[in-house]
C-alpha cells in the first residue's frame, strides 16, 4: 500500500498514510484490512472504503477456500505435505523480516526500542495481554512525548515529510465526511446487524453448542480483543483454536499459516483456514464440505465486518485530530510496541518449525528458511517466487 498509494500512484499523502496506519494499529481486528477500507474512504467515501474492504479480501477468500479443499481432500498425499515441509520455514523467513522492516520504520528512538523490547518481554515471559500492552504503550508515549517529545515523535518515520502531497491530502479532505451522533448511531446499527445476523442465525439452526455458532461467537470476540495486525493476532487465534476449541491441530494450524501467506491478501485470511477445518473436522449433521464452506463463510464475515464499523465511526474523528502531536506520539508508541509482539510470533513460530515437538533442530527448515531469508531481505527476491522456491526445496528433499 506505501508504494502504489503513495510512492506511485500519489493518491495519499505520506503523513497521512502513516497517521492512518497508526490508527489502525489501534484498533482491534486486521490491521491491514483496516487500512485499505481507511484508504478508500479517505479517497471516495463509504462506498470507496466499502469497495477497498471487499474487493481487498475477495480474491484470497475465494482463492483460500479451494486451497482449503484441496488441502483436506490430497494432504495425506506424501507430494503435497513435502510442498507444505518447504514452505514453513519460507513463512518463518517472512514474519522474520517483517519484524526488520517494521522495526527499520517505527523504531528510530532510544524510546521506542524500549517499548519494542517491554511488548516482547511482557508477552514472551510474563503472558501480558497484549491489549494492556497496547494501552500502557498508548499512555506511554501520551505522556512520554510531553516531556521528550523527540523520543516520540512520527516525524522520523518512513520516507519523511518530503513526500507529502498537499494536493492529494486537500483532496481527500474534501470528501471526508463530518463525525456527528446521528451519523454514530446509523453507522453503529447498521453495522452491528450486519455482523452479527449469521451468528444469531446459526444459533437458532444448529444450537450454540454447533460448530458454525462457536465459530462465530468466538471470532467476533476475536475481532474486538486482538490488536496489532494479524502477525499480533495469530498467537491468540492459534493457541485458542487448537488447544481451547480443538477444531484443528497445531501441524494443520502452520499448513494454514503458510496457505495465506500463498494467497493473495491479508495474512489474516488464516482465519478463514481456521473455520474450514473446524467445519471440515466436526460437520454435525452437515457434510463435511457443506460445515467446511459454512465455518469459513461465518469465519471470515465476522472477522471483517467489524473491521468497517472502526474505520467509518473512528476515522472522521481520527482525521479532525491529525495534527495534535499528543495523538501521533500515541499513535507512534503502538507502533513501536507491536514490532515487539511480531517478534513473539517469529519466536513462537520458528520454535514449532525449526524444533518440531521439541525432538531436536530440523537442520533442512533452518536451511530452507535462512535461505528464504537471505533472498527476501537482502537479495530482494520475489515472495511469490520464494514462496514456490522453498516448496520445491521441501519437494526435491522428500524424493532425496
Amino acid at each position: 500500500m506505501q508504494q502504489e498509494l503513495v510512492d506511485r500512484k500519489k493518491w495519499i499523502g505520506q503523513s497521512r498514510f502513516l497517521h492512518a496506519l497508526n490508527f489502525c494499529m489501534l484498533l482491534p481486528g486486521p490491521e491491514a484490512q483496516q487500512l485499505a477500507i481507511y484508504c478508500g474512504w479517505l479517497l471516495h467515501r463509504t462506498w470507496g472504503g466499502i469497495a477497498a474492504g471487499v474487493l481487498f479480501v475477495l480474491p484470497s477468500a475465494v482463492l483460500l477456500w479451494g486451497l482449503g479443499y484441496v488441502y483436506v481432500t490430497y494432504g495425506e498425499v506424501v507430494w503435497l505435505a513435502a510442498f507444505f515441509q518447504g514452505l514453513k520455514p519460507a513463512v518463518l523467513a517472512i514474519v522474520v523480516a517483517a519484524v526488520l522492516r517494521m522495526g527499520k520504520k517505527s523504531l528510530h528512538s532510544p524510546a521506542r526500542w524500549a517499548l519494542a523490547a517491554a511488548a516482547f518481554g511482557l508477552i514472551f515471559f510474563a503472558g501480558i495481554p497484549f491489549p494492556a500492552i497496547v494501552l500502557g504503550a498508548a499512555v506511554t508515549g501520551w505522556l512520554g512525548g510531553r516531556r521528550w517529545p523527540g523520543q516520540f515523535d512520527s516525524s522520523a518515520v518512513g520516507h519523511g515529510a518530503s513526500s507529502e502531497r498537499a494536493a492529494v491530502d486537500d483532496a481527500a479532505e474534501n470528501v471526508s465526511e463530518q463525525p456527528g451522533w446521528r451519523r454514530s448511531l446509523r453507522v453503529t446499527g447498521l453495522c452491528l446487524v450486519l455482523w452479527m445476523a449469521p451468528v444469531l442465525a446459526a444459533g437458532i439452526w444448529q444450537g450454540w453448542d454447533g460448530t458454525l455458532a462457536r465459530e462465530g461467537v468466538f471470532f467476533s470476540k476475536a475481532a474486538t480483543v486482538t490488536f496489532g495486525g494479524a502477525y499480533a493476532v495469530l498467537p491468540y487465534v492459534a493457541q485458542q483454536a487448537v488447544e481451547q476449541q480443538g477444531w484443528l491441530g497445531a501441524p494443520e494450524m502452520l499448513d494454514g499459516l503458510a496457505l495465506a501467506e500463498t494467497t493473495p491478501g491479508p495474512l489474516i485470511m488464516v482465519v478463514q483456514f481456521v473455520g474450514f477445518m473446524g467445519g471440515w473436522n466436526h460437520p454435525g449433521a452437515l457434510s463435511p464440505l457443506m460445515a467446511a464452506t459454512l465455518g469459513a463463510a461465518i469465519t471470515s464475515w465476522v472477522t471483517f465486518v467489524p473491521c468497517f464499523l472502526w474505520i467509518f465511526l473512528g476515522a472522521p474523528h481520527i482525521e479532525r485530530l491529525r495534527g495534535n502531536r499528543a495523538i501521533g506520539h500515541a499513535l507512534g508508541a503502538v507502533t513501536a510496541s507491536v514490532v515487539g509482539v511480531i517478534l513473539n510470533l517469529a519466536v513462537w513460530f520458528g520454535w514449532h518449525v525449526i524444533i518440531p515437538k521439541g525432538q531436536g533442530v530440523d537442520v533442512a527448515a533452518l536451511l530452507i528458511g535462512i535461505g528464504a531469508f537471505v533472498a527476501l531481505h537482502w537479495m530482494k527476491v520475489n515472495l511469490m517466487l520464494v514462496i514456490a522456491l522453498s516448496g520445491l526445496v521441501g519437494l526435491v528433499l522428500a524424493w532425496v
